[in-house]
């Protein structure tokens, strides 16, 4: 049951709150709680120069700041604590906190929790963002006002006081959003699951734990929505604890949705047919699937059908940048795991150039190779996994009997020179890393506007 906000308004009023990094997320919910009154002191790594004007904004509003490094050694004496998303609960520094009596939160937990409209969550490896965004467009193709928050769009909890009980709100959630949530979502979807943040996890069995708080604490009256083609979530069918929804691509789901001799039902009902839709791959199926199941009591299959015949993806999802001598390139820079860059290259009808590496993640590249080597002509490394996912291949290669020509190098710059030289007309070439991009680019987004860039220069 989730709570009115002004229960939060007389909570926070004058509490001395530490706010935990000054990024996108986190500046809207600084500015939202010095006007509900509390008194704000916001900690991050970055000095007072590289912050800018963002901190002569904060000064002006009466925002105290600690800065530099050593910053959190001073996270001390406050009475609530906001942290940011990557960081964890078990954190020294947030443990020492708690012990001083601290309530530790974030952001995205306070929204749920006072949130008074219906919320659809959306969690899993693969496929968040694009699902995300269709359930967001199908709710408003039928006319609900609708908001979309989490890992996309804006933060919400700021806005929270607009939003009324009528709205829908979409959110994507990540594991470490998802963490420690004591409060769950109407609708929660997970699209699937395969081992992934293992460098911020302990293991996959705290990565999955983390999703399954998408719907642990949902009622028996709340939705849950899961992929029957994945193992992982095709066996958390009997830990709901409400309704249960579920989406293949593979068989015939009468209560659910599914894909039959390339049409897209909804229980029984047709919605399109795959010939139809815009977006490449079977991967896009499922995601289509999935935002049905989730929107099926709110909607009509009119619009389902208008969204699902009409939409044309998301930036950095196998976005088509341009063509030059009859190659093909390709922006899927959201490919940030290998099974998402395997979902990427069965989206296309023959074998690509594929540009791949970055950060490591701590995950196995071996799937990448065994499921892949088929699909890839060449092959273009880069990053700090540039050598693992090289001795990956190599290895898959020695035990298949295949060759597939491998070059390293150092840049995405020189990347693209690569694939310009060895590409042949007809031919594709993706920027599809099977890794994030922390090594060299702040974000995927960065890393794929970048690519775009490169591509869209080249004469």
């Amino acid at each position: 049951m989730r709570r009115e906000f002004g229960e939060f308004k007389e909570f926070i009023k004058e509490k001395k709150v530490a706010v935990v990094g000054i990024g996108v997320s986190n500046k809207p919910l600084i500015h939202f709680l010095v006007k509900l009154g509390a008194n704000v002191t916001a900690f991050d790594k970055k000095s007072k120069e590289e912050l800018g004007e963002t901190y002569d904004e904060l000064f002006s509003i009466g925002v105290n700041t600690v800065l530099g490094e050593g910053y959190l050694e001073k996270l001390t004496g406050f009475e609530v604590v906001f942290k940011t998303p990557s960081m964890r609960f078990d954190n020294p520094v947030l443990v020492r906190a708690k012990e001083e009596g601290a309530y530790i939160t974030s952001e995205m937990e306070e929204f749920i929790k006072y949130c008074p409209a219906k919320i659809f969550g959306v969690t899993g490896s693969d496929g968040k963002t694009t699902t995300t965004t269709l359930i967001y467009n199908i709710l408003k193709a039928e006319g609900h006002k609708a908001w979309v928050g989490g890992n996309i769009g804006t933060p919400l909890f700021s806005q929270i006081e607009n939003i009324g009980k009528q709205d829908r709100v979409v959110l994507e959630l990540s594991s470490f959003q998802l963490m420690k949530m004591k409060y769950s979502v109407d609708v929660a979807l997970v699209t699937n699951l395969s081992p992934n943040h293992l460098d911020m996890h302990r293991g996959m069995e705290e990565y999955v734990e983390a999703k399954k708080n998408i719907f642990k604490y949902q009622s028996e009256r709340d939705l849950l929505i899961l992929n029957r083609d994945n193992y992982i979530t095709n066996g958390m069918v009997s830990e709901a604890k409400g309704n249960v929804m579920q989406f293949s691509v593979k068989e015939i789901v009468e209560d659910g949705g599914y894909f039959k001799d390339g049409t897209l039902y909804i229980k029984g009902n047709a919605v399109c047919k795959r010939e139809e839709i815009k977006i490449l791959g079977m991967h896009n199926v499922e995601n289509l699937l999935a935002a049905f199941c989730a929107t099926y009591e709110d909607v009509s299959i009119e619009s389902m059908r208008k969204v699902a015949i009409t939409f044309t993806g998301v930036q950095h999802r196998t976005e088509f940048i341009r063509s030059i001598n009859g190659v093909k390139y390709y922006n899927d820079s959201i490919a940030s795991s290998p099974t998402r860059t395997l979902a990427g290259l069965k989206a296309f009808d023959k074998p690509v150039v594929l540009i791949a590496g970055g950060y490591d993640k701590n995950i196995p590249f071996e799937p990448l190779a065994e499921g892949g080597y088929s699909k890839i002509k060449a092959l273009i490394l880069l990053g700090v996994t540039k050598d693992k996912i090289k001795d990956a291949f190599h290895k898959v290669m020695k035990e298949k009997g295949v060759s597939i020509p491998i070059y390293v190098v150092n840049s995405l710059e020189e990347a693209a020179k690569k694939s310009r030289e060895i590409a042949e007309k007809e031919d594709v070439v993706t920027l599809s890393p099977a890794c994030a991009s922390f090594d060299m680019f702040p974000n995927f987004e960065v890393r794929g506007d970048k690519f775009k860039e490169i591509i869209n220069n080249m004469m």
